[in-house]
Parts: structure tokens; sequence; C-alpha cells
């Protein structure tokens, strides 16, 4: 049984920083591509990030592009966001999710595996 188990969500403050990790479980294919959403309240599920299986590339939406950067280590069945200078915009539920064979990366239904989500809350 997969599963996708992300931790390291909380309550910053505007300008800090969280790294955000995605322990991947029972995946098939061990080190799938996986991909990073968020989720607002009263919003739709956006496309934050994502990374291919060995990690060589990685794509980000625009609005966090140069403060976001995902990284894996597929030693450790890992992936991670880290989040730099956050903004009050910033704050959602995140989710990691790993990517199936078809669609692009942008959506989610490119996705098979779905993590739990973790509330990621930045104050000023």
């Amino acid at each position: 049984q997969v599963q996708l188990v992300e931790s390291g969500g909380g309550l910053v403050q505007t300008g800090g920083s969280l790294r955000l990790s995605c322990v991947i479980l029972g995946h098939p294919a061990h080190n799938p591509p996986m991909g990073w959403f968020r989720q607002a309240p009263g919003k739709e599920r956006e496309f934050v990030g994502h990374i291919s299986a060995l990690g060589a590339s990685t794509y980000y939406a625009d609005f966090v592009k140069g403060r976001f950067i995902i990284t894996r280590d597929n030693a450790k069945n890992t992936v991670y966001l880290q989040m730099n200078s956050l903004t009050l915009e910033d704050t959602a539920v995140y989710y990691c999710a790993a990517r199936g064979s078809g669609g692009n990366i942008y959506t989610p239904q490119s996705y098979d595996y779905w993590g739990q989500g973790t509330q990621v809350t930045v104050s000023s």
C-alpha cells in the first residue's frame, strides 16, 4: 500500500522559512516523480512544483520561483520542499503527490497518490 507521509508544516512569520518533508512508502517505483501542491481556504488546489525521479529536473509555479526549492534524497525515499521568504499568500495546506504515467505535471489529475496534507500558516 502506497503512503505519502508529510511533515514540517507550522506557523511562521512573514519572511520566514519552513521545510516540508514527504516520505514515500510502498510505491512500486520506489522513487517516482513527485509534485507539491497547495490549497488555500476557498480556492482550488494549485501546482507548486515538481521534481523528476532522479532529481535532475525541477519545475516551479511562477509565484514560487526563487523562493521555494524542491529536492529529494532517494536513499531515504524522501522529497523536500524548502520554502523561503514566506508571505501571507503562502498560507495553505500543502500536499505532496506521486505522479502517474500520463498527463502533465501541472494538473492534480496526473498524480496517483497523495499525502494527507500539512498546514502552513504565515502570520504578519
